[in-house]
């Protein structure tokens, strides 16, 4: 935020759940202040039982920055789901077309779903992608049924767009990480987050994908009276610390070390670093950018792609 401020940049958020609309205390959206301070694109774009894929994201995303690009403006890419900076960084497949009723009815149908019986669907009907994450099974078991056709074979029939080049800025506080995820979930508790909850369950069904953000099941189980809010805390804190540790590996094999900047939060010097790593491009990385696209065109698709992994440690991406 505070790079984003000081260099005018637009943040386009990379947050899966910042798209949807309601959801704000429990996924620490940016405040209407900090809103104010610095503009946004990419929040509250989504209805909760709406489902985002990451390419779907991506080619949002990817008209967004062409959109500040054609108005000579910064953009920063920041977020919290590294799928969807990796699906605008290097473009995925595209995918069958597939009715929007049809979606809707089988999600009702499939969404609830444990993740082993999802593993079940997806071996039978799509086994290359078995091995994935629950969106990505909900994704491939959909398009078997709706289209007729394995995602998985799609993919192999149509190659991928090419590749953008980025460098990335990783954000982490090191060991204070685990403390700095208890004093946020108890931060947002205090912020409302309970109330928030109480309200979208009277407005939104319980199987709708943005129920599926960090936390918000064991508050729903709170305000159903099956746990008490000393179990849900803890509950939630487990599970945001494992998401943290997921991220901090997939940070770790998924981003090429060679373009990647590390800043501690908690030192001094970590905006100095962070402006360094913005201005780096401006030092004559020209050379660098993506074939055919224009220096001052490629910092914005995207110039920097930042996101934070979980309370407290975040990573960024810059095309170079």
């Amino acid at each position: 935020m505070a790079l984003a401020a000081e260099t005018g940049a637009t943040i386009i958020s990379a947050d899966a759940r910042h798209l949807y609309r309601g959801f704000d205390v429990g996924t620490a959206k940016p405040s209407r202040d900090e809103r104010a301070r610095v503009p946004h694109i990419g929040l509250d774009v989504a209805e909760p039982g709406e489902r985002w894929s990451a390419g779907r994201w991506a080619t949002a995303a990817a008209g967004w920055l062409a959109g500040l690009a054609s108005q000579g403006r910064e953009a920063l890419v920041a977020g919290g789901t590294g799928f969807y900076v990796q699906a605008l960084v290097a473009p995925l497949h595209e995918s069958p077309p597939l009715d929007p009723g049809g979606r809707a009815a089988l999600d009702a149908v499939i969404g609830p779903l444990p993740l082993g019986e999802l593993r079940r669907w997806c071996a039978a009907l799509d086994p290359a992608r078995a091995h994935l994450g629950r969106t990505q099974l909900l994704r491939a078991i959909e398009t078997v049924l709706l289209s007729g056709r394995r995602l998985s074979d799609a993919h192999a029939s149509v190659p991928a767009a090419p590749p953008r080049a980025a460098r990335y800025l990783v954000v982490d506080p090191g060991r204070q990480l685990s403390s700095r995820i208890e004093a946020r979930v108890d931060a947002m508790l205090a912020g409302g987050w309970v109330d928030e909850v109480r309200r979208l369950l009277a407005l939104v069904p319980p199987t709708a994908p943005a129920w599926t953000a960090c936390g918000y099941r064991a508050l729903q189980q709170y305000v159903l009276g099956e746990v008490t809010l000393a179990d849900a805390r803890e509950s939630i804190i487990v599970a945001t610390r494992q998401y943290a540790k997921r991220q901090r590996t997939w940070l770790r094999h998924q981003l090429d070390a060679a373009r990647v900047t590390r800043i501690d939060p908690t030192d001094p010097s970590h905006l100095d670093v962070a402006r360094a790593w913005w201005h780096d491009d401006e030092a004559g990385t020209a050379g660098n950018a993506p074939a055919g696209v224009p220096h001052d065109a490629a910092r914005q698709a995207p110039p920097n792609a930042s996101w934070n992994a979980s309370p407290g440690a975040a990573a960024g991406a810059r095309p170079a």
